[in-house]
């Protein structure tokens, strides 16, 4: 398959690409407080600032991509000024695009109406941070690039030996090998992720659990399942009790609250019953062995993707609004003396909450408010 991007093997280059960000004072550099981190994704837009605040907003930008600038302006009303824009994005994938390039140049167009007098640069899959006129002509370089950011970043915190990032969220799970506090990923672009196993489109909330079919027939459950997007996994977490009711969630597969009552009745329709015939016992147990086989599929992937490239690691970095169940994935992964980081207990609960968005403005800090440092690259 043909592919433009940078071979993804070869470490990211340090410094951007063009020159460093305008509106330096005297000694050529720019506070910190300067730079807010945007990543833009296609059910979520998040924010982060280095005063310390972070935020989130749930966005399903493939209904109405004509309201991405209004969402923007939303998200950074009542955020403390910021200098410039770091921004990253995966919103390029929504299928409200014809292209990449066409969903990329989208997300830059929403985020120059918005940014209004500040500067904006944008984080690519080589590691760099690049004007939007440079990303205009190559806009692949910027696709789906906001792992890197994370990874780049959280590797510090395992600066020895092999570890592994673990990052579940909503849709889909990163699993990035790391050495000696530098990701080594063998995949760059999302094809290329998934190829390797780096991506897998499984998430703690928005995967369908009709897609775990194949894996509760192995696991020899006896009932069959509908291929229909009935339930979701945010039914199956909110049925084991690892998250919480919300009355005002309808986004879920049905449009109905995320209450344990219409979940019972969503994952009822998944075997073909409906509340009369299945009981909240009954989700729970479907639950049970739907997470099973959400696990043994990730388990399988982990250790096809990493144990040949690292062998086994001894430190898992577990990060996401997933990070329960990275956590009991790192403890199949891990020697009996293996270390678990949460990045929610390194970072904070606000920061981890929007952990590409703050990764990425932390490597705008780093990257652009002073002369970028050649012998110093951003994985190091």
């Amino acid at each position: 398959m043909a592919d433009s991007t940078p071979s993804p093997t070869s470490p990211p280059s340090s410094g951007p690409r063009s020159r460093p960000a305008s509106g330096a004072g005297a000694n050529g550099s720019l506070s910190s407080a300067f730079w807010l981190g945007l990543d833009i994704g296609g059910a979520n837009i998040k924010a982060s600032h280095p005063s310390g605040v972070s935020r989130t907003m749930p966005f399903e930008l493939w209904k109405h991509p004509e309201d991405l600038p209004r969402s923007l302006a939303s998200l950074l009303k009542g955020l403390p000024e910021a200098h410039g824009l770091a921004v990253t994005m995966t919103a390029e994938l929504c299928d409200c695009y014809a292209t990449k390039e066409e969903g990329v140049n989208d997300v830059l167009n929403a985020v120059e109406q918005v940014a209004r007098h500040r500067e904006v640069w944008i984080w690519g899959i080589d590691g760099r941070f690049h004007k939007p006129a440079v990303i205009r002509e190559e806009p692949r370089r910027a696709a789906a690039a906001n792992w890197l950011a994370l990874a780049i970043l959280a590797a510090r915190l395992a600066p020895r030996g092999p570890a592994i990032l673990i990052d579940i969220g909503s849709t889909t799970t990163d699993l990035i090998p790391i050495q000696d506090g530098r990701p080594i990923p063998r995949g760059r672009t999302d094809t290329q992720r998934l190829q390797t196993g780096e991506l897998v489109y499984a998430g703690v909330r928005r995967t369908p659990v009709a897609t775990l079919a194949t894996e509760l027939r192995h696991r020899g459950v006896p009932t069959g399942l509908t291929s229909e997007t009935f339930a979701t996994t945010a039914d199956l977490y909110l049925a084991l009790g690892e998250t919480e009711e919300d009355p005002s969630d309808l986004g879920t597969a049905d449009g109905r609250p995320l209450t344990l009552e219409a979940t019972r009745d969503r994952l009822a329709r998944m075997i073909g019953a409906d509340r009369s015939e299945f009981s909240l016992d009954d989700a729970r147990e479907l639950a049970r062995e739907a997470d099973h086989a959400l696990m043994d599929r990730l388990v399988t992937v982990a250790k096809r993707c990493c144990f040949g490239q690292i062998g086994r690691p001894r430190t898992a970095i577990v990060a996401g609004q997933g990070e329960f169940l990275a956590r009991r994935l790192a403890l199949r992964l891990l020697a009996s003396d293996g270390q678990i980081i949460s990045l929610r207990e390194a970072w904070g609960e606000t920061a981890s909450a929007a952990g590409c968005a703050y990764a990425v403005m932390r490597l705008a800090i780093e990257s652009l408010s002073d002369p970028p440092r050649t012998s110093d690259p951003p994985t190091r």
